[in-house]
């Protein structure tokens, strides 16, 4: 249906249409907060009906236990009872048993018995920062202290000022593993670096984040067409055949993690008082991309992995692109509202997400599915995290300004 068919209006300016998300975000705290909390500490992880995959001594991984604080922080911002509670079991957990006492940083993986995988990863540290952010925005006592922690770790044993971007992986004493650079474990640093800045006003996290952004996106990325790549060496020199996990360091390159950088590139402009010039123009150009050769246009859905002849690789659809690309679209629409487009993909992004990834038998969101649109546990083994979809929903009700957690907390939690 084309823009001419449906009207003038944004659907996120509809007053159904905003009850209809804000009800999408309930049910995900509703399947979340009730099920997901493991009274020995951290949290579950869930399969299709909403019951612990390992109940007797699940693994704990850094992101989820991180993911979870972020988003209980913004539904105690919108007023949601019994927020306060996963926040504080999250952030002790962070800081008891992620937290390394001995050589410092925080551990990928942990158990009841301690570290099952003691590596320090960029793509866990990125998400303690934003835990850390986002429980200073509603006041938690260990926020501060968290905060300058993960800041010093960040800085001292990531931080790489040469490239203006954070090394990958250490063992637990801080040697190195591989010589291996990630855009992935960047991108979510600069989400929270952006919510560093907002929560303490210092500039130097933002300039962080516009350093990566800078690296990624205006360079990287710009070489390709806006392709964005994914897998570096030490020097920060593309690595077309990398092949590592397929959750984290799928092969070839993502269109989702486009569709990301698009929303991000955006917010950062804005927080920079748009000042780089190259960032719209380059939001703009991921978001068409991603739309253009990542998109199903039979089938609707992105295909997860995309080779670099711009084929479909890995066919799967993935519930966090479709995610992005809401955030995104509603983010384009807000700042560059001239081009109808990215309206119809904003109404086709959510028509499919509704028909397709919402559970409505058991609650929550599929988070795999098949080529062909039907529920699959290939590389997602159930319903494990609320980050993306959350943030899917409660993005368009808000002005596309800054992170959620600044944005709810201006608004004093009303939308």
């Amino acid at each position: 249906m084309t823009e001419a068919e449906h009207g003038k209006s944004n659907w996120s300016t509809l007053p159904w249409h905003r009850q209809w998300l804000a009800k999408q975000a309930e049910g995900l705290f509703d399947f979340f907060q009730y099920r997901a909390i493991n009274p020995k500490g951290g949290f579950f992880d869930l399969d299709r009906q909403g019951t612990p995959l390992q109940p007797d001594n699940p693994v704990r991984g850094i992101h989820m236990s991180a993911r979870m604080v972020h988003c209980f922080s913004i539904g105690h911002l919108l007023g949601r009872p019994g927020c306060g509670d996963i926040i504080d079991h999250g952030m002790t957990y962070l800081w008891n048993s992620h937290r390394d006492t001995e050589h410092g940083g925080y551990f990928w993986q942990v158990d009841e018995t301690g570290p099952i995988d003691a590596s320090k990863q960029g793509y866990g540290h990125a998400f303690v920062l934003l835990a850390a952010s986002s429980a200073k925005t509603v006041g938690h006592p260990l926020a501060d202290q968290m905060l300058a922690d993960i800041t010093d770790v960040l800085e001292t044993r990531f931080w790489e000022e040469k490239y203006g971007a954070i090394k990958e992986e250490f063992n637990r004493d801080w040697s190195p593993i591989e010589n291996y650079r990630g855009q992935n474990s960047n991108m979510h640093l600069t989400e929270a670096l952006m919510a560093a800045f907002e929560a303490t006003g210092d500039r130097n996290y933002l300039t962080k984040a516009e350093r990566i952004a800078d690296l990624v996106i205006r360079r990287a990325a710009g070489a390709l067409d806006f392709r964005v790549p994914e897998h570096f060496d030490e020097n920060w020199v593309l690595d077309k055949d990398y092949r590592g996990n397929e959750m984290f360091r799928p092969s070839g390159s993502t269109p989702g993690h486009w569709l990301e950088w698009a929303r991000l590139i955006l917010q950062l402009w804005v927080l920079g008082e748009r000042k780089h010039e190259w960032m719209p123009t380059a939001a703009k150009s991921l978001f068409v991309q991603s739309m253009s050769l990542g998109w199903d246009r039979e089938k609707g859905g992105f295909f997860y992995t995309l080779d670099w002849d711009n084929t479909p690789a890995k066919r799967e659809k993935l519930w966090w692109p479709m995610c992005e690309a809401a955030g995104a679209a509603h983010f384009l629409n807000e700042h560059l509202p001239a081009d109808e487009f990215y309206e119809d993909s904003y109404r086709r992004v959510w028509s499919t997400i509704a028909n397709s990834f919402l559970d409505h038998q058991n609650g929550g969101w599929h988070e795999e599915l098949t080529e062909n649109l039907t529920p699959a546990n290939t590389i997602f083994p159930g319903k494990g995290d609320i980050y993306h979809a959350l943030q899917a929903c409660l993005i368009p009700l808000f002005p596309a300004d800054g992170s959620l957690t600044k944005v709810i907390s201006d608004k004093g939690g009303r939308f």
